[in-house]
């Protein structure tokens, strides 16, 4: 790995983290074009540098966090069950689902599957158009919908579930509206991340040396930078469009890679 590899690695995190499409797979993909091992490093790197992006979540809505104590106390519990969940699964995630492509790959196309019938067939059937101040707020949340919320973002543990997708559909599936659905994944991955992150080093931190430390902090600062720009866009996306798009995009990068990894095996 090199300087070039970290940077692009921060392009891809920022691009992907808080689009349903799965950032962790997108990086693995990266790793994988880029003739990259898997290393007990890499996954490493990985990880951390996903805080980046998650720390341009806490800049965006800063203000709005810290002005209401109910509002990070909400965040709090529905972390809970993705917190205990990744805990118990984490030497397993690591040593096992962490750059497993083929893992990943199914992953693409059975979630992107799974959006495309959402929007097609659940959606219509809804009325979910009311704006964030119309239909609630996340101070109004109640424990059900966070532990509901939390559960889901759980299925992302297993590499290429997008953690914003599977906290999108469920919110959207039991009636929250898009835009607010789609912040609260947003700022669901701070106390996720943050925690992840740190328990990884934790676990693994003292191995670093400094070349990794250095790559490690340019991958971070450049997720960080990129992942600004992609939250403004997605939320004036989201406003006027579906995810379907995002759901086709998965299928077709998911067949792709099973494509290329079943040729490569020769």
């Amino acid at each position: 790995m090199n300087i070039f590899h970290s940077i692009i690695f921060g392009v891809v995190e920022g691009l992907t983290e808080f689009l349903p499409i799965s950032s962790t797979a997108h990086m693995d993909i990266t790793r994988f074009l880029f003739g990259i091992s898997p290393t007990d490093f890499i996954k490493s790197f990985e990880i951390i540098i996903q805080l980046g992006a998650i720390l341009a979540v806490v800049v965006f809505y800063f203000w709005r966090v810290i002005s209401s104590r109910k509002y990070i106390l909400n965040l709090i519990i529905a972390f809970i069950p993705t917190g205990i969940i990744g805990f118990i699964l984490y030497k397993s995630i690591k040593s096992y689902l962490l750059g497993n492509i083929w893992v990943e790959a199914l992953a693409l196309i059975i979630g992107g599957i799974i959006i495309i019938i959402f929007e097609n067939y659940f959606v219509k059937k809804s009325n979910n158009n009311l704006s964030i101040e119309e239909e609630g707020k996340i101070e109004d949340m109640s424990i059900k919908q966070l532990i509901t919320l939390g559960i889901a973002q759980a299925f992302a543990v297993i590499p290429g579930v997008s953690r914003s997708g599977a906290v999108i559909i469920f919110g959207r599936a039991i009636g929250l509206d898009k835009k607010l659905i789609t912040e609260f994944s947003f700022l669901l991955a701070v106390p996720t991340m943050l925690s992840a992150t740190l328990y990884d080093i934790y676990k693994s931190g003292v191995s670093f040396s400094s070349p990794d430390w250095l790559f490690i902090i340019i991958g971070f600062l450049v997720s960080f930078l990129v992942a600004l720009a992609i939250i403004k866009w997605f939320l004036s996306y989201i406003k006027n469009h579906t995810f379907k798009i995002f759901g086709w995009y998965r299928i077709i990068i998911g067949s792709i890679l099973i494509i290329a990894l079943f040729f490569s095996n020769f």
